[in-house]
């Protein structure tokens, strides 16, 4: 990967595509996921989660809204619908290792921008 953005899209669209073959290589050994319901730590466990995750669902969309670089990470924020009918807005905060491999994802709920009642 030429930089982090690079890297971040490679491994949103393979996440998008349930493809984990190609995101294997992307994690690094102690990588750590964390978002607003689960926290696992190593390569085997994030595997692991992410397969339960793809078996969960039949389609993934992924849209990139935003995406921002920094000195070993990166963020983006995201807008995630599941199988056509659930629109999650997500903002993943990424971190990278020496060999350039994700060392941790951060994951943070919100909401997107339409009008709330009350």
């Amino acid at each position: 990967m030429s930089n982090s953005l690079d890297l971040v899209r490679a491994y949103l669209a393979a996440y998008a595509a349930r493809d984990l073959a190609a995101i294997e290589p992307m994690f690094a050994d102690a990588v750590t996921l964390r978002d607003w319901k689960i926290r696992v730590v190593g390569k085997a466990a994030a595997l692991a989660e992410t397969r339960k995750n793809f078996e969960a669902v039949q389609h993934l969309q992924i849209d990139v809204l935003a995406a921002y670089e920094r000195p070993g990470g990166a963020a983006a924020e995201l807008t995630i619908v599941v199988d056509g009918r659930d629109r999650l807005h997500v903002v993943d905060v990424f971190d990278f290792d020496a060999e350039g491999r994700i060392a941790a994802i951060r994951a943070y709920i919100g909401r997107g921008d339409e009008p709330t009642d009350g």
